[in-house]
């Protein structure tokens, strides 16, 4: 019973979904009866059917076209084509009448298809997150929830093939999980134990516990279906202009209709019937649907095809500007960059051990929490080397450590702690060449002397010079900033290929620069992911913040890319200059339309059939083109 009644239940939404549509298709179907009956002398049964054609196909966008009138205190398209079918009918042109209200509603049914369109990406994403999930206390069996009752702290089991109910970490097992919802990448990506996992994400195989850290209104797969309203519901400058015109240009036709219903006759002595009958032709063929139609179908496919591939437009207006972006300022850390130090280069005194000295080092670098002493630590677990557990260690600030392994004493740290002289000449003066590398060179040296050096470096992300290659290849110039010094800026730089660079940066300075870019290029966007990105972010033309990335990032931003993968950012810049293209060959093709069938008229022509079919034909076909960005090849 309750299957059945969920089945009605979507009966009736489909119904619901596609009310136009189906209101056009029966006047469509009056319309034949109609013509039929016309045809075999029964003008009266004819005429009503007429009516009722009207009525079924009209109703929709009569009833939108007055309410919009009373709402907006001004005049629009939609009271232009009733006024057009009425007056069709009034000169006993019922056919040609009937036949415009259907084109116009099949139109508008399509019109609104493509808004639904896009807002079932919204709905299918709403529909990914579950209600439910299973809760685990204490020793007990878990027990099944509605997500709306979970607490931050809660440990959540997800077995395979279900989806994470909430934004966590995993507590215990590990997994594949699709993430294909957050990121558009279809590939699975590996989890354990630490690892964050997302609402809405799918568990694949290993039964996993996670514990939730954010409450469900702040998941991150929340603020995804916020943004994409957002966007949705913020109209673009061009699609901003085009409403503003319209009303100016409807009441310029209505003004041209009614000179026409009179001048003709007195000018160019046509009958009455005539210039009334053109007047009528004037009032289809003059309307601006097909203009009207031109930017709001495409822009909302744009952005739902971006939505799908891991690409948040907060709006139209940002779609726009990426088409004209002549530059890109990226920070290094974390966006061009792991954001995480990793060791490059160990060397070692000759006649000293390389696993010796590696787990002396890893033994008192374990011993802190900053970021080069954590990078040795793992580098000496992923060589094998175990790791000196008796350690004593001395923080010296601002100079380095003091280590105590078996009674000996060990410094670690820079040339100027260890004894600048012996660390540049050590290993054939190798220091230099790895500064030059853009590399930081740690030290450690014993009574003895130096033992070893290791360099660390922050290594460019693979997808970043595949990044900035595509970039470069669309015309736009890459121009890094970054707070490190000039050594290490200039190598991260020929390393990545960027354009230019900017080095030792502070987020002041970074918003002088994008200024100066601002003043060079006009339209820069600016690629971060951190808090002190967000003032640069809001200075750019576009700012553009990766979805791993602060809150504060992706609030100021206006373009979130949900997988740090900057090879997304030229899609959405091929995604904006097709979407550009689109909206352009829309305009002249209506306005091209439009004056060709205006001056047809004039010159008695075309009559009313054909004004109707070309007036919305070219309609159809203009927001048939704007689907064409649901597309995923751009």
């Amino acid at each position: 019973m309750e299957y059945s009644n969920r089945e009605n239940i979507n009966l009736i939404e489909k119904i619901k979904e596609h009310a136009e549509l189906l209101a056009a298709l029966i006047a469509g179907l009056f319309i034949l009866l109609a013509w039929r009956l016309d045809t075999s002398g029964q003008t009266t049964a004819s005429v009503i059917l007429y009516i009722v054609a009207f009525c079924v196909g009209g109703f929709a966008k009569a009833k939108e076209g007055i309410e919009e009138t009373i709402e907006d205190k001004k005049l629009n398209v939609e009271l232009l084509m009733i006024l057009a079918a009425i007056g069709s009918a009034a000169i006993g042109y019922w056919t040609e009448g009937a036949i415009l209200i259907f084109i116009f509603a099949v139109s508008g049914a399509l019109e609104t298809y493509a808004m639904n369109k896009s807002n079932r990406e919204i709905s299918a994403l709403m529909n990914l997150q579950p209600e439910e999930a299973w809760l685990v206390r204490g020793g007990f069996e878990p027990m099944k929830v509605s997500v709306s009752t979970l607490q931050i702290g809660d440990h959540l089991l997800i077995k395979p093939g279900e989806r994470v109910p909430a934004d966590g970490v995993i507590f215990k097992g590990q997994s594949s999980i699709d993430e294909s919802a957050i990121s558009g990448e279809p590939l699975p990506v590996a989890k354990r134990e630490g690892d964050e996992v997302f609402a809405g994400t799918v568990n694949l195989n290993g039964a996993i516990t996670m514990e939730m850290t954010k409450p469900n209104s702040e998941t991150l797969f929340q603020k995804i279906i916020q943004l994409v309203q957002s966007a949705q519901s913020e109209k673009s400058p061009s699609q901003q202009f085009i409403e503003k015109f319209e009303g100016t240009y409807v009441k310029f036709v209505l003004l041209s209709v009614a000179l026409m219903m009179f001048l003709p006759h007195f000018l160019l002595e046509w009958d009455w019937t005539t210039t009334f009958y053109r007047a009528m032709v004037l009032l289809v063929v003059a309307s601006p649907c097909a203009l009207v139609a031109a930017i709001m179908p495409a822009t909302l496919a744009a952005i739902s095809n971006g939505a799908k591939n891991g690409i948040l437009f907060k709006g139209g207006l940002h779609l726009e500007h990426l088409s004209v972006l002549r530059a890109v300022a990226v920070d290094k850390t974390g966006t061009l960059t792991q954001g995480k130090p990793v060791v490059t280069d160990f060397i070692v005194r000759e006649g000293i051990e390389r696993e010796e000295a590696l787990s002396v080092l890893a033994g008192i670098e374990s011993q802190s929490n900053h970021p080069l002493a954590q990078a040795i630590t793992s580098f000496a677990k992923a060589e094998g080397v175990i790791i000196s557990s008796q350690v004593a260690i001395k923080d010296i600030p601002g100079w380095g450590i003091k280590g105590y392994v078996n009674d000996m004493e060990y410094l670690v740290g820079k040339p100027d702690f260890v004894g600048t002289e012996e660390a540049n000449s050590f290993a054939n003066g190798a220091t230099a060449k790895l500064a030059t590398e853009g590399k930081t060179v740690i030290f450690i040296r014993d009574k003895d002397g130096i033992v070893a050096l290791t360099a660390l470096k922050d290594t460019v992300r693979d997808e970043a010079k595949k990044a900035v290659a595509l970039l470069k290849e669309l015309g736009i110039n890459v121009i890094m900033l970054t707070g490190d010094n000039e050594k290490t800026a200039k190598a991260i730089a020929k390393e990545s290929g960027v354009t230019e660079y900017v080095a030792e940066c502070l987020p002041e300075t970074k918003v002088t620069e994008m200024k100066r870019l601002l003043s060079q290029h006009q339209f820069v966007g600016m690629v971060g992911d951190g808090i002190n990105d967000a003032p640069a972010l809001a200075t750019a033309t576009t700012g553009i913040a990766m979805g791993e990335g602060t809150d504060v990032a992706l609030e100021t931003a206006d373009v979130v890319l949900m997988k740090n993968d900057l090879s997304k950012i030229a899609y959405a810049v091929r995604l904006s200059r097709k979407m550009q293209r689109i909206v352009k060959q829309n305009i002249f093709f209506s306005i091209g339309i439009i004056v060709l069938l205006i001056a047809s008229n004039f010159l008695q022509v075309v009559d009313l059939p054909l004004g109707v079919i070309g007036h919305e034909g070219s309609t159809i076909l203009v927001i048939l083109n704007g689907l064409r960005m649901l597309n995923k090849n751009v």
